[in-house]
């Protein structure tokens, strides 16, 4: 009986104590671990598409059985050169000959990143309340349409100016996420249908107004409109040596309003309750019809921002590209987040400095840009499927149905 007891107290004491293995447990089957896990894994594979995609590496391979060292250093040479001119582009230019070049890839990220938070943020509010809103694209149009004329053709004062012109972004991606709101309040048309069909609707709105004089620069024939003035531009933050604008603090804010509007307000508690479960909370007495309106008024009014920071900050003209394809970027970006206003913020950081790696990762490591496009479309499948990233790194699948608040 003895003996037992020894062999227990002695596995016992190689183990770490319950409490601790409980947190590390935790850890392994929370989302978090498996987002992060699903961005590394994401890198990793992309790690062997620059090595194939890399020219050295394949004329290293032409004597393989010669020489092997060659081809595994100029392996290693393709992926470590690959990211560090993506380090370079997205966070920090050491090679640069002064500190503004030097600091320029870190503004430039948070610049890429500001209008996916805006949009991200209206789409993980979507999510949460139980509604797949794919519309941030067309939405971010109509606010950049309405927010452009604002600012090119109204003469105010300067900060009266931005207010208004930044109030109409808004106003017309609200009117746009309104539209399939009430549609599907009303009769029960799908949003994914409905906003589909809007993003057509609002590009073909944006390059018929762009054919029309009110909206046409004068003296070009190409489909352009005027600048917008600097009254009603974002003021830039770091001075003119960045492009880093007021747009970001806005966005920061607004990432700050949509946590108290979801965590702390009556409504966002209707909000959660509707994405939930709508059938329990219209028998609760709320009313699901208003919260769906309210929910893609909302989205539709920060997709809108969205396109203040692109009209009334780096791009200052209205062209029929004005919103890229930061509409659907940012439908990643908010699974990315878990729909959650900081994860949001963080995974738009994350994408804004994908996008700032491109340029570098074709200049310096003369690798297509389109590797950058291959890494996020891997962050979205993994993100699609956590089982496939538990089963990759080996973790526990979750013990429990955990409840959690949408």
């Amino acid at each position: 009986m003895s003996a037992e007891v020894d062999k227990t107290e002695t596995a016992e004491a190689g183990k770490p104590p319950r409490d601790t293995r409980a947190l590390l447990r935790e850890i392994a089957e929370s989302n978090s671990l498996v987002v992060v896990l699903a961005v590394v894994a994401s890198l990793i594979i992309g790690g062997f598409l620059i090595v194939l995609a890399s020219p050295a590496v394949e004329e290293a391979l032409g004597y393989f059985f010669a020489r092997p060292a060659d081809t595994f250093k100029a392996a290693w040479d393709a992926v470590s050169s690959a990211y560090t001119a993506m380090f370079r582009g997205a966070v920090w230019n050491y090679n640069g000959d002064t500190f503004a070049q030097q600091f320029r890839p870190i503004t430039e990220t948070l610049t890429m990143a500001t209008p996916l938070i805006f949009a991200g943020l209206g789409l993980g509010m979507g999510f949460r309340a139980g509604l797949f809103n794919i519309g941030a694209q067309g939405q971010m149009m109509i606010g950049a349409m309405l927010g452009a004329y604002v600012g090119f053709a109204w003469n105010l004062p300067p900060v009266l100016h931005l207010i208004v012109a930044v109030t109409a972004c808004a106003l017309g991606g609200a009117l746009w996420g309104f539209i399939p709101g009430i549609l599907k309040a009303r009769t029960g048309a799908h949003e994914v249908i409905v906003t589909i069909m809007l993003n057509y609707v609002a590009a073909n709105l944006l390059g018929f107004a762009l054919s029309k004089d009110a909206f046409q620069r004068p003296g070009s024939d190409n489909p352009q409109s005027p600048a917008v003035a600097d009254s009603a531009a974002y003021p830039l933050i770091l001075g003119d040596d960045y492009r880093l604008h007021l747009g970001f603090i806005v966005a920061l804010l607004a990432a700050v309003g949509v946590w108290w509007l979801m965590e702390r307000s009556t409504w966002g508690f209707r909000f959660r309750a509707v994405g939930a479960n709508p059938n329990a909370a219209k028998t609760a007495g709320m009313n699901v019809s208003i919260a769906i309106v309210g929910v893609m008024t909302i989205a539709g009014a920060l997709a809108g921002l969205a396109g203040s920071a692109q009209i009334l900050g780096t791009e200052r003209s209205l062209t029929a590209g004005i919103a890229g394809s930061f509409g659907f970027d940012a439908i990643t970006v908010a699974l990315l987040g878990r729909s959650r206003p900081l994860g949001t913020v963080m995974a738009a950081i994350l994408f804004g400095g994908l996008r700032a790696a491109g340029p570098a990762l074709q200049v310096q490591a003369q690798l297509p840009i389109d590797i950058v496009l291959i890494i996020q479309s891997l962050i979205v499948l993994f993100i699609a499927a956590p089982p496939l990233v538990r089963f990759l790194f080996r973790l526990p699948a979750p013990s429990r149905e955990k409840v959690v608040t949408a």
